[in-house]
């Protein structure tokens, strides 16, 4: 049996893919540097070895998946290739291995993760399902009818994919470290539109996709009623939204998700207009939105001495609106406090004041250090530049976490892409030490 070698088996793609390859009865290992990330758990649960970094881990035999991080310099990368080994990048290797299935892509600049999980927990419902999630999930059947995945259009990725249908959820500016401007972003994904086998579902309200070019049919959802998928007479309480979907104006059935947002709502209709397509009754799609339980760090609540504590991998403007909608609508009696990193030099600079315009609305906001990719140099900008464009946001320090402390209350959204949980974790340690009003 071939061994699997993932070299950066901790990245969130990878991890998944390698659980998924385990779970189907592949041998697998991996290697990555000493640091924790949340996306290792399910590779010990596996007992998936997950080793340093280390030339000698290449062995004759193995087939190496390589992050794309990782230059073709990495001390293994040079060892496999001294050993004639078949090197595979890991979305190359993900676009081979989905033509075993139906194959489901989903893609957008937001809301991928968490309508990749709702996907593939409400379709499971309905025939056997594998699964890969950008949260570190994956699993893998061996009788799969279907293959769900998230799609990144980072350095457009998602080109190496060939999928029966996609799902598009939104297209925005980010990544201006590889994306020059918006039409850089919609051209990206109109190179995958062209890619798609069977079908797209794309969202209407998005204007960008409004103009999808495809030689598959484009079936849109949203909240217009132009859609071919409409949302109506929408409900929204503390535990979630009911509302009305209307196929092509004629009333299809009531749903409710246990989620908050609108974000929530357009993402179960990305799933409903699919499993509609793929002749899923409505009775199944119900269920398993009702047994949803979320994706890892999207919205991810804890309470500790009757405050709420969120950690959300929110790290672009849209996305904290959303996390701040969610919150509003959850905890409508709460004091909202945004404790929030930016992620990389590039994107705080390109959206500077669209970050500040997020954020605003918070009754409270405190600022933590730029988390800066390796790759790339700060140049002037700082922390700073974003906290003096928002009134009375403050410099959080990690040492100083007990500054956000607050006595009514409260909901503390803990946002970034980065190791913003560094500074959760403290400010939880901290309150159950000191404990809390």
């Amino acid at each position: 049996m071939t061994l699997f070698h993932f070299t950066g088996i901790k990245g969130s793609g990878m991890s998944s893919l390698a659980q998924i390859l385990h779970d189907s009865g592949e041998s697998v290992q991996g290697s990555d540097i000493e640091k924790y990330f949340f996306t290792e758990e399910p590779l010990h649960e596996r007992k998936i070895p997950v080793l340093l970094f280390n030339e000698d881990n290449i062995k004759e035999g193995m087939t190496i998946i390589a992050g794309n991080a990782f230059p073709a310099t990495h001390p293994e990368l040079v060892r496999a290739n001294e050993l004639g080994l078949d090197i595979i990048r890991y979305h190359e290797f993900l676009g081979r291995y989905m033509e075993n299935f139906t194959s489901i892509g989903i893609t957008g600049s937001h809301g991928k993760t968490s309508t990749t999980g709702l996907l593939s927990h409400v379709i499971a419902g309905h025939a056997p399902t594998s699964y890969l999630i950008g949260d570190g999930t994956g699993r893998g059947l061996a009788n799969s009818e279907y293959f769900v995945f998230e799609a990144c259009e980072y350095k457009r990725h998602f080109l190496a994919y060939e999928p029966d249908f996609v799902i598009m959820t939104n297209i925005d500016f980010d990544h201006p470290d590889y994306f020059r401007n918006i039409d850089d972003v919609v051209g990206a994904f109109g190179e995958m539109a062209l890619r798609v086998k069977k079908g797209i579902i794309a969202c209407g309200d998005d204007k960008h996709l409004q103009k999808i070019q495809a030689n598959v049919p484009v079936v849109y959802y949203g909240f217009d009623d132009a859609n071919d998928f409409h949302a109506k007479n929408i409900v929204k309480t503390v535990e979630g939204s009911t509302f009305d979907v209307f196929v092509r104006n004629e009333f299809y059935y009531t749903f409710t998700v246990p989620l908050a947002g609108d974000h929530a709502i357009l993402n179960a209709l990305g799933v409903i207009a699919l499993c509609h397509y793929e002749d899923v009754e409505a009775t199944v799609i119900q269920e398993g939105l009702t047994t949803f339980h979320g994706v890892k760090r999207r919205f991810t609540v804890t309470e500790q001495k009757g405050q709420i504590v969120v950690d959300d991998y929110a790290h672009h403007p849209t996305e904290i609106k959303v996390t701040l909608e969610t919150a509003r609508q959850k905890y409508p009696d709460r004091e909202v406090i945004a404790i929030f990193q930016p992620h990389t030099f590039t994107r705080t600079a390109a959206l500077l004041d669209e970050f500040a315009e997020s954020l605003e609305p918070a009754d409270k906001v405190y600022l933590c250090d730029i988390f800066s990719s390796a790759r790339e140099k700060s140049g002037n900008l700082t922390v700073q530049n974003l906290i003096d464009k928002i009134p009375n946001a403050k410099h959080l320090k990690l040492e100083d976490v007990e500054l956000i402390n607050n006595q009514k209350p409260s909901v503390f959204l803990f946002m970034g892409a980065g190791d913003i949980q560094i500074y959760m974790n403290a400010f939880k340690e901290y309150m159950s030490k000191e404990g809390t009003a």
